[in-house]
């Protein structure tokens, strides 16, 4: 009888730690990040490398250098089950431009991941990209055109 009651209380908690979220929970968490994403700036750097493997338009061995990359976010709005839009301003290199950007928004289990493929950016060109939040972090791997390579840093909220 003891041990039969000791694997229903262990089945009970395992199926309770393993049971999967609520709608409630689902919207709990999108608005949580909603919320975080107001005023943010994603301050970080990008790797540049040539996808077809001529280095010398990278400069050889510099490819590797970091470079800076800042994302002011404005706001996140959910327009769709997974579509979100970003209210941003892009800064890196010469590139400074404000713009709404549409992009796919899913979760790895409480981690937010945006997707774009080949979203094309008004005189900034198509990009694909794959792009993490986690705490006051994200990191994720981009490409446009014939470049492409990493991008890294941290969020920093305003208070």
């Amino acid at each position: 009888m003891r041990t039969t009651l000791v694997l229903i209380l262990a089945s009970f908690f395992l199926f309770c730690a393993d049971s999967p979220d609520t709608p409630a929970d689902q919207l709990a968490r999108e608005q949580a990040f909603q919320e975080s994403m107001r005023g943010t700036v994603l301050d970080g750097h990008f790797t540049l490398v040539r996808l077809d493997g001529d280095s010398s338009a990278t400069g050889g061995g510099d490819a590797a250098r970091l470079r800076s990359e800042r994302y002011e976010i404005e706001k996140v709005v959910k327009r769709t089950a997974d579509i979100w839009t970003f209210h941003a301003r892009i800064q890196f290199g010469d590139t400074d431009v404000t713009l709404p950007v549409p992009v796919k928004l899913t979760w790895a289990d409480d981690t937010p991941v945006v997707s774009v493929t080949d979203l094309g950016l008004p005189g900034l060109g198509s990009y694909t990209a794959r792009v993490l939040f986690y705490g006051d972090s994200y990191a994720g791997t981009w490409s446009g055109g014939t470049h492409g390579g990493s991008m890294f840093g941290r969020l920093e909220r305003s208070q």
